[in-house]
């Protein structure tokens, strides 16, 4: 798994590529959670080159909603695709989650 963040105005665009399974998602964790610690309030998750996502990717994915809730801080998600994409519908997320096609039509939102 590879994780880059890049801050865009008033918000950090997360890119994941690879796989967050039960083995990197607590990297993955540590890593938005790291950037909460540093102030950031409002996440864009670019899900475009994540190839895999398992139960212990959603957990990470809850407990990092946890964690903005308080600050009123916001999750949201652009370009999912095939499995990942399915598993996000599947499990429910696409109905508690702002999801987008494109990571800048989710930053136009802000």
């Amino acid at each position: 798994m590879e994780i880059n963040s890049e801050k865009i105005r008033n918000c950090v665009v997360v890119s994941v590529k690879g796989k967050i399974d039960a083995v990197t998602s607590p990297d993955f964790e540590k890593s938005l959670s790291e950037l909460i610690g540093k102030g950031e309030k409002i996440i864009v998750m670019d899900l475009g080159s994540l190839e895999y996502i398992s139960s212990a990717g959603l957990r990470s994915i809850l407990a990092t909603a946890k964690h903005l809730k308080p600050i009123d801080g916001k999750l949201l998600f652009a370009g999912l695709q095939g499995p990942v994409k399915d598993v996000f519908r599947i499990s429910g997320f696409a109905s508690i989650f702002q999801i987008f096609d494109s990571r800048d039509e989710a930053l136009q939102q802000l």
